[in-house]
């Protein structure tokens, strides 16, 4: 692969993703979130689905955490702990492979359930369809990586891609140095991974974003209703804010329907 090649894939193509991810996400989570769903087919073949979607899910959080950890920790951070470079290849393997196994697995379930079912399949769109075959194609140029990476224990290889992804992020003009030389199917697997999030904001794949995180650290409601309509008395949980929606009217008050007893 010439230099020039080499320089516009891996030195200005990582640039051009990017930014079509976090602008492209930003605008759609901001006017079109209610648009990032896929047709419903939770009805049709439940178990496959189940097992399809938990099996993907739990691989895929996996496999980001560990590429994010892998790829922007500081090498130096590392060998400050005393992480060998060798050992960290052999982790990454070792956890990876099995993540990938397991989305794949996951992925392969849904795919098939999506093509082969012809009522699912009369029920999806072409991006629902596509994003999944171009996730499991990159899941098995992944798992390629893995035999490539078992001839060379030393972490010398994996040295390259930390130092190409820092460098990308930041700003380093000869980041795509790092990977001129680095088996094809890496080149693969990194540009395809790049184009995944080139498509993300045009994908249902947006759907990360409504994740209800915020949830973990927000105080607690709880709306209880009185069961009885002449009192409208209302149990308040331990450590919780009750609210009530029904009140209660005695005759002669002077209270409205709409006054919320406490």
């Amino acid at each position: 692969m010439s230099n020039t090649i080499n320089t516009a894939l891996f030195g200005w193509y990582p640039y051009l993703c990017l930014t079509v991810f976090l602008v492209g996400s930003l605008i759609r989570f901001d006017r079109e979130q209610y648009t990032w769903k896929t047709g419903s087919s939770q009805l049709l073949r439940r178990r496959q689905l189940r097992w399809g979607s938990n099996l993907f899910h739990v691989g895929i959080l996996v496999i980001f955490l560990g590429h994010a950890a892998g790829l922007l920790t500081p090498i130096w951070v590392f060998d400050f702990i005393g992480i060998s470079h060798g050992f960290k290849q052999g982790l990454a393997i070792t956890v990876g492979g099995i993540a990938g196994i397991m989305c794949f697995v996951g992925i392969a379930l849904l795919a098939h359930r999506r093509l082969f079912d012809p009522r699912i399949r009369a029920n999806s769109s072409f991006g629902d369809t596509a994003i999944l075959l171009l996730l499991w194609v990159q899941l098995t140029l992944g798992l390629s990586t893995i035999i490539v990476s078992l001839h060379h224990m030393d972490g010398h290889e994996m040295v390259k891609f930390m130092n190409w992804a820092q460098g990308i992020l930041t700003l380093q003009p000869s980041a795509a140095v790092y990977v001129a030389d680095v088996a094809l199917v890496f080149k693969a697997h990194l540009l395809l991974g790049m184009t995944i999030f080139l498509v993300f904001p045009f994908t249902r794949l947006v759907h990360v974003w409504s994740a209800p995180v915020w949830y973990l650290g927000r105080t607690g409601y709880q709306v209880v209703r009185g069961r009885d309509p002449r009192r409208g008395v209302v149990a308040r949980a331990p450590g919780r804010t009750a609210i009530s929606t029904v009140a209660a009217v005695r005759p002669g008050s002077g209270r409205s329907p709409g006054h919320a007893a406490e």
